[in-house]
């Protein structure tokens, strides 16, 4: 099974993907989650882990066409209120988009850097995988920062 041009992403009330959906400029996949910087590295990791609310609007066809991202705190600076602001902040958000309704959607992979961190539905690959007849073995979208991983069969669903 070859990967499709635009990846279902499931609705899922009260868990990772309660947040997506369609508006009336197209499609929408919105989230509170926690960046870091690529490439960091060192023990102080509650500095370095910074939290934000994400907005990445696509248009009918799955194509992205922009992402808001903001932070607003890192685990050092205080966890708990860092991601109350985020989730404040998301809801402002998603409150202006007209006729917001949560359901599937269906999204092309795309990428966008902000202050060092990858944010996106990005192709990959193991590398190890031993070619054999079907053409997607060993080939997943993941979407960054979540960490939530898409694969054959292509239904919806996610791995953690």
């Amino acid at each position: 099974m070859s990967v499709p041009d635009v990846i279902p992403i499931r609705h899922e009330p009260d868990y990772r993907t309660s947040t997506i959906g369609r508006w009336q400029g197209g499609q929408f996949f919105a989230s509170v989650t926690a960046a870091f910087p690529e490439g960091w590295s060192g023990d102080d990791w509650q500095s370095q882990k910074r939290w934000c609310a994400v907005l990445h609007q696509f248009d009918e066809a799955g194509r992205h066409l922009t992402s808001r991202i903001q932070f607003t705190g890192t685990t050092a600076d205080g966890e708990e209120k860092a991601i109350t602001a985020a989730r404040q902040l998301l809801a402002e958000w998603l409150d202006a988009l007209p006729e917001r309704q949560y359901q599937d959607i269906a999204i092309a992979p795309f990428s966008v850097q902000f202050e060092g961190a990858l944010f996106g539905l990005v192709l990959e690959e193991d590398e190890d995988q031993e070619e054999e007849d079907d053409a997607a073995d060993g080939v997943w979208a993941e979407f960054y920062p979540d960490g939530l991983g898409f694969h054959a069969p292509w239904h919806g669903c996610y791995d953690t």
